[in-house]
């Protein structure tokens, strides 16, 4: 798993590597059952304290991504069919930011089309 990380930005670094594996999940480039580095080494191999990693992880498991096992680490959660999760600061920043596409001056339709061009573009 490559992640790259933006020191420089406004975004926390723990959010960076969640939002990462959020969208790795969602492409498909981490498959349910997927066994995540452990803390050390992905904190080793990004360059960052083990304590960013684990706030990352923290806030994936409490979101429902990934699960954790003493024995198995830190793995990608499989989903149970007809069963989304979905967060309720997800549902929150969607709005927010359907309220400034709309202050932009989209239409309805046109947030449509940006929607599904995003979701073609990002989830396939």
């Amino acid at each position: 798993m490559l992640l790259k990380l933006d020191f420089d930005s406004e975004v926390p670094i723990y959010q960076q590597i969640r939002n990462q594996i959020v969208v790795g999940i969602a492409s498909g480039q981490l498959s349910p059952g997927e066994r995540l580095p452990a803390t050390r080494a992905l904190a080793e191999d990004l360059g960052v304290n083990t304590m960013t990693v684990s706030k990352a992880y923290q806030q994936l498991r409490q979101e429902g991504y990934v699960i954790t096992d003493r024995r198995s680490g830190v793995m990608v959660r499989q989903r149970e069919a007809g069963v989304p999760v979905v967060p309720e600061e997800t549902v929150k920043g969607l709005r927010l930011r359907l309220c400034e596409l709309r202050l932009a001056g989209l239409s309805r339709e046109e947030i449509l089309q940006l929607c599904d061009k995003l979701c073609d573009e990002e989830v396939g």
